[in-house]
C-alpha cells in the first residue's frame, strides 16, 4: 500500500498567494490493475501559468495542477519499464496511478549526463513556449532586433539565446542586477534592470535607438504599453504572458493599443504552447541538440523537499528564481 501526498488548493488565491492557501493531504493508493504502473515524482514544475490557470480551471479542494518528471515504480502495464522516467501533468503530488496514456518518455537521446528536471524547463514546456513563439508568431528573421521581458526567467532566458542562433540582436530586462548579469553571461547583445532605471522608455531606447522587430512579452501590464512604442513599423508582438497582472485584485488600466497598432501596422498575437503539440517531438530535439552542443545553456533554481512546494512557487512569483524553479521531491 502507497501513500501519496498532495498539496491541493485550500482557498481561491485573493491577491498573491499565501502558503494558508494551500493544504498537504495524503491520499491512500489502491493496488495496480492490468495495464496500470506506480509512479513517484522526482521533481515537479512551479510555474507563472498556475496562477491565473488555478482560478480558470480550479475549485477549492483540488489537487494543484503542474508537470513532474516522474519515475516508474511498478509496472503491470508491457509498454512501460519500471524505472523509466516520463513527463506528465499530474499536479502537486508524490505519486500517482497512470493506464500510460497521459505519459511521455523522455526523448531517447537523453544524456545520462543531462538533468532530467531539464524536461520541465529548456528541453520542456517553458522550452517549447520560447521556440514556436519566436517561430511561429514572431517570425523572426535574421538581422532583426527582438526584445524579450522577464528575460531570465524559464522562458525568456530560452528566447534570448534562440533569438542569438537565429541570427538576431536580443535586448532583455530582468528584475535584479544579479539577473542582469546572467543575461550578459548568455549573449544577449543588451541587458537591463528594469527596477533601476530611471525612465523605462529612454532605457529602451537607449539599448535600440532604432526600435524594435520582435518583441516577447511575459510581463504584460506597464512594460507593454511602454514598449509598444518602441516597435519598428510592421512589427510583431508575441503575447505570452501577462505575471505583472497575476495577482492584481483590480485589474490595471493601462493605455490603449490601437495608436500605434495602427500607425505602425504592428500585429500582435497572443498564443498558448499547446497550438504546437503535433510538433512537440521536432521542438523538444531541437532544444536537446542546442542544450548539448553546449548552444543553449541553463540554470535552474531547485527547492529541496515536496513539503516546501508553496514556498517555492510564491517564491517564483515573487521573481527570486534565474531560470526555471523546480521542487525536487
Amino acid at each position: 500500500m502507497v501513500i501519496a501526498k498532495a498539496w491541493v488548493l485550500k482557498k481561491h488565491f485573493d491577491g498573491f498567494p499565501k502558503t494558508s492557501d494551500f493544504d498537504l493531504k495524503e491520499i491512500e493508493l489502491p493496488n495496480l490493475k492490468d495495464g496500470e504502473l506506480l509512479l513517484a515524482s522526482v521533481f515537479l514544475s512551479v510555474d507563472p501559468y498556475m496562477r491565473p490557470y488555478s482560478r480558470r480551471l480550479m475549485k477549492e479542494g483540488d489537487i494543484m495542477i503542474g508537470t513532474q518528471v516522474a519515475r516508474i515504480v511498478e509496472s503491470k502495464n508491457p509498454a512501460f519499464a519500471v524505472g523509466a522516467f516520463v513527463v506528465c501533468d499530474r499536479g502537486w503530488r508524490t505519486h500517482f496511478i497512470s493506464d500510460g496514456k497521459d505519459l511521455r518518455l523522455l526523448p531517447s537521446s537523453w544524456p545520462e549526463s543531462l538533468p532530467k528536471s531539464l524536461a520541465l524547463g529548456t528541453v520542456g514546456m517553458p522550452g517549447l513556449t520560447a521556440y514556436f513563439g519566436l517561430l511561429e508568431v514572431c517570425k523572426m528573421k535574421p538581422g532583426e532586433t527582438v526584445l524579450v521581458n522577464a528575460a531570465a526567467g524559464a522562458v525568456g532566458s530560452v528566447v534570448g539565446q534562440l533569438a542569438k542562433i537565429g541570427g538576431c540582436k536580443v535586448v532583455g530586462c530582468a528584475g535584479s542586477d544579479d539577473k542582469v548579469a546572467y543575461l550578459k553571461k548568455l549573449g544577449f547583445d543588451e541587458a537591463f534592470n528594469y527596477k533601476t532605471v530611471k525612465s523605462l522608455d529612454e532605457a529602451l531606447s537607449k539599448a535600440s535607438p532604432d526600435g524594435y522587430d520582435c518583441f516577447f512579452d511575459n510581463v504584460g501590464g506597464e512594460f507593454a504599453s511602454v514598449a509598444i512604442n518602441q516597435m519598428k513599423k510592421y512589427g510583431r508582438i508575441a503575447v505570452c504572458g501577462a505575471i505583472s497582472e497575476y495577482n492584481d485584485s483590480v485589474p490595471q488600466k493601462g493605455p490603449y493599443v490601437q495608436y500605434p497598432m495602427i500607425f505602425k501596422e504592428l500585429q500582435m498575437e497572443g498564443f498558448l504552447v499547446t497550438r504546437w503539440n503535433h510538433r512537440r517531438e521536432e521542438g523538444l530535439n531541437a532544444l536537446l541538440k542546442w542544450v548539448v552542443e553546449g548552444k543553449v545553456k541553463y540554470h535552474e533554481q531547485v527547492t529541496e523537499g515536496f513539503e516546501n512546494m508553496p514556498m517555492a512557487f510564491i517564491g517564483m512569483l515573487k521573481g527570486e528564481n534565474i531560470g526555471k524553479a523546480v521542487v525536487k521531491v
